[in-house]
């Protein structure tokens, strides 16, 4: 009975808007990450009070020798530093990101939805505003390299929190209102990959292409809190907040008293009808302790909870500590050499991503109870010795079974289309799985299993490299 009384989303209004805040979770970290060799050429900068120095260096595409010969006790300390920066920004990464989704999870009803968003959004904002103007500045190595590590700390823990908060309150919605996060996010990786290839065949200075990387997620970024400021004007939105509120109980309890009393029909605007006014209130009951909550949430979702963590553990066990290091057979010393990686590994991996988490808007197979969800996810351990078995370099263990790169390419899009559609589908699942009223907190407990995800792949990472 309450859906002809359910608004319509006008021109997509919503829908674009979750989108949008999508995109502006990952687009600045995908930005980040796009900028890690900006970030270790500086670390291998010696004559740091020389500033024609520092910009010699960064115009280089590659850094420094590893091993220079022969090494002063400073610059073995600021190679060091280049030469662990991949292995501490992870740790600084993915701890700060498991940490602060399981307190999401736990304290997002302590904390207005309002401050966690926005305030994740200003702090984001904040930081690669801070990023952009350092990249003029010259500083010695290891303060640069403390600061650095700063910025991924704050920027993973907001990060966490943000997305935790997007998806409760996507949780809210109908299903279809997760896979625009779900896709905006994979669209991020896209911009990130084409920004990538770009940087790379205009022969621009790293610090130039950094500092574009920078100014961009600071753009996108605004435009996320315009987007998500103008949210609570949407009829569409009002509705769903305010059903969650009331309950559907109530919603439900108010239509079939107007049914049942013809007057109420007549009353005026603004009044509630008499079979209403009459009716005698009744306290809501006192809420269950969040603890018991997230207890009895965690067990009507469990399957989904470890789907979407198994996807992301082995998704992030390959991609990219194994991918990455793929060489191609076929390319000699031409163009293809210098984009074999940006475009077989990250396009691809990009586009087949996002276009799985797309598909789920308009197909949903298998539904939200069947128990092929989590088959499909365990499913995909074949990607594990079919990547491993292609042309990966240094290798010293396996041999090299799928040599040629149509394999490679082949492997990459099914490995990533089929993380998008599963993700994606857990995402959409998970806060369907429960009440409406626990609906929100679902959508946090989703978000944390899916960091926890990210987190065990990237410690499984290091044994499927040691395994090649």
């Amino acid at each position: 009975m309450t859906t002809s009384q359910q608004p319509q989303d006008r021109y997509k209004a919503v829908w674009l808007i979750f989108f949008m805040l999508g995109l502006g979770t990952l687009l600045p970290w995908n930005f980040f990450m796009t900028a890690t060799g900006y970030f270790t050429t500086r670390l291998n900068v010696t004559d740091t009070g020389n500033a024609s120095s520092v910009a010699a260096q960064l115009s280089k595409a590659t850094p420094a020798p590893a091993t220079p010969a022969p090494p002063s006790p400073e610059r073995t300390e600021r190679t060091s530093l280049s030469a662990i920066f991949n292995n501490v920004m992870t740790l600084c990464a993915m701890l700060p990101l498991l940490l602060f989704a399981c307190l999401n999870s736990f304290l997002h009803q302590k904390i207005p939805q309002s401050v966690r968003i926005l305030g994740s959004l200003v702090a984001i904002l904040l930081v690669f505003l801070a990023t952009a103007v350092l990249v003029k500045v010259q500083m010695d190595a290891l303060p640069f390299f403390v600061i650095t590590m700063v910025k991924i700390v704050l920027i993973n823990s907001f990060g966490a929190i943000l997305q935790g908060s997007l998806f409760g309150l996507a949780g809210l919605l109908p299903a279809s209102y997760t896979t625009p996060i779900m896709s905006g996010q994979g669209l991020a990786g896209f911009f990130a990959s084409v920004a990538m290839i770009c940087a790379i065949a205009s022969k621009s200075e790293l610090s130039d292409s950094a500092f574009g990387y920078f100014i961009t997620a600071c753009v996108v970024v605004v435009l996320a809190i315009i987007c998500y400021l103008g949210l609570p004007r949407l009829e569409f939105y009002r509705y769903y907040q305010q059903l969650k509120l009331e309950g559907p109980g109530e919603q439900e309890t108010k239509l079939d008293l107007i049914s049942k009393d013809p007057s109420a029909a007549r009353q005026p605007p603004g009044e509630e009808p008499r079979a209403i006014r009459e009716e005698p209130r009744v306290p809501a009951p006192t809420a269950q302790p969040t603890s018991h909550s997230v207890k009895a949430i965690l067990k009507n979702i469990s399957g989904l909870a470890f789907s979407v963590c198994f996807v992301f553990t082995v998704t992030i066990g390959l991609f990219p500590a194994v991918t990455s290091e793929v060489q191609s057979s076929i390319a000699g010393s031409g163009d293809w050499e210098k984009y074999f990686t940006p475009v077989s590994c990250f396009l691809t991996f990009n586009v087949f991503d996002w276009l799985g988490r797309s598909l789920t808007a308009v197909f949903t197979w298998p539904g939200k109870d069947s128990r092929w969800l989590p088959s499909l996810a365990v499913a995909r351990l074949v990607f594990v010795p079919l990547l491993l078995l292609c042309n990966v370099r240094p290798r010293r263990h396996l041999a090299v079974v799928f040599r040629h790169d149509a394999w490679f390419i082949l492997f990459m899009a099914a490995f990533a289309f089929s993380n998008g559609y599963l993700a994606s589908l857990c995402m959409c699942f998970g806060p369907k799985k429960v009440k409406p009223s626990e609906a929100g907190t679902a959508g946090t407990v989703m978000a944390f299993f899916l960091c926890l995800g990210l987190a065990l792949g990237a410690i499984v990472s290091f044994l499927f490299r040691a395994i090649v």
